[in-house]
C-alpha cells in the first residue's frame, strides 16, 4: 500500500509558492527567493512532495504551472491527479494594464485562442462574438483551457477536476449569476470532467447551491479550513457547519497552515476531525518542507 493510499484523504501539492504568493504578506513571498519561480525547481518539490505522501498537484493554470507539468510527464512514470483552477486573476489583471483594459485583454486571449488551433475554442468564440453570448464565449475559453491542461499533463495525467477560481465563483453567487455555474457544470460534465468551484465564503456557496438544486454528489468544492479560522468567512463554526451538510461532496481544504500561524501537526489534527473532508492541498516552497510537511500530513490524516 502506498503512502497516499493509507489515507481517506488525497493530499495535493499547492502553486501559490511558484506564483509568489503568500497570504500573510508580499514581503513574506519575497523572502522566498526567486528559485522558485523556476519551473524545474518546482516541479522537483512537486516529485519530493509526491515521494513523500502527495498523490495530486492543485494549481491554477498559468505558463509556470504547465510548464511543472510537462517537465512532470517527462521524468515521472506515475502522474499526480491534477486539479486545476481557471482563470489565473493575477495574469489577467496584469494583461489587462498591459494591454490598455479590458478590450484589450480581450483581444490577446482571443488571439491566444486562435494561435491554440483547438477549432471548438475558436468555434465557441466565434459564436460568442457573433452573437452577443456569454455562454459560447464561457465555452470557448473553458475549451482553450481544457487543450492547454491536456497538451501539458500528457495521455497519462489524470484530470480530477477544472475548477473556477474564487474571484469568479463568489461573484457568480454575489450577482445570482446561475448561467455561469450551469454553463460550467454543463461543460465539465460533457468532458466527463467533474466541475469544480474555489471559494472564500463556503456556507453561503452551499447555501445558494441548496437553493438552485444542484446536485452536491456532482461537484468539487475548494476553500480554507485551518484551526485558527484564517479566512474561514464567515467564521470557523459556520463553515464547519456547512461541511457537513454536504458529507456527499468532494472538499478540498487550502489555507491548512492558515499562512504559517500554524504548524503542520496542529493543522493535520485538526482537518482529521473533519471526516467529510476529502482532501487537503499544502504548498511547499523548500525541498525540508516537501518532505518533511507531506510525511506529518499523512501520519496525521491517517484513521
Amino acid at each position: 500500500m502506498s503512502k497516499s493510499e493509507a489515507t481517506n484523504k488525497r493530499l495535493l501539492v499547492g502553486d501559490n509558492p511558484f506564483h509568489g504568493i503568500s497570504h500573510l504578506s508580499q514581503a513574506r513571498a519575497a523572502s522566498r527567493g526567486n528559485e522558485l519561480n523556476n519551473p524545474r525547481y518546482a516541479a522537483h518539490l512537486v516529485g519530493l512532495s509526491l515521494d513523500n505522501g502527495a498523490d495530486g498537484f492543485m494549481f491554477t493554470v498559468s505558463e509556470t504551472t504547465l510548464s511543472i507539468l510537462r517537465i512532470l510527464r517527462e521524468e515521472r512514470q506515475r502522474q499526480p491527479r491534477l486539479y486545476a483552477i481557471v482563470p489565473y486573476a493575477y495574469e489577467f489583471v496584469r494583461m489587462a494594464v498591459l494591454a490598455g483594459g479590458v478590450p484589450g485583454l480581450a483581444r490577446r486571449l482571443g488571439k491566444q485562442v486562435l494561435l491554440s488551433g483547438n477549432l471548438r475554442a475558436v468555434a465557441n468564440g466565434v459564436k460568442g462574438v457573433v452573437g452577443n453570448d456569454p455562454v459560447s464565449l464561457l465555452r470557448s475559453y473553458l475549451w482553450y483551457e481544457t487543450y492547454r491542461l491536456k497538451s501539458a499533463g500528457g495521455k497519462r495525467s489524470e484530470l480530477g477536476s477544472i475548477m473556477l477560481h474564487e474571484v469568479v465563483t463568489d461573484m457568480a453567487l454575489a450577482l445570482n449569476m446561475r448561467w455561469l455555474i450551469d454553463a460550467h457544470l454543463q461543460f465539465m460534465s460533457e468532458r466527463r470532467i467533474t466541475p469544480g468551484f474555489e471559494t472564500r465564503n463556503f456556507p453561503y456557496l452551499v447555501d445558494k447551491f441548496q437553493h438552485w438544486g444542484i446536485d452536491f454528489g456532482q461537484v468539487a468544492i475548494a476553500a480554507p479550513f485551518n484551526p485558527a479560522g484564517f479566512q474561514m468567512c464567515p467564521s470557523r463554526e459556520t463553515c464547519e457547519e456547512a461541511l457537513r451538510a454536504i458529507p456527499q461532496t468532494e472538499v478540498i481544504a487550502f489555507s491548512v497552515l492558515a499562512a504559517g500561524y500554524v504548524k503542520p501537526v496542529e493543522a493535520s489534527a485538526y482537518l482529521a476531525q473533519l471526516p467529510s473532508l476529502t482532501g487537503v492541498a499544502v504548498g511547499v516552497s523548500k525541498e525540508r518542507h516537501a518532505i518533511e510537511t507531506f510525511a506529518i500530513f499523512h501520519e496525521g490524516l491517517q484513521t
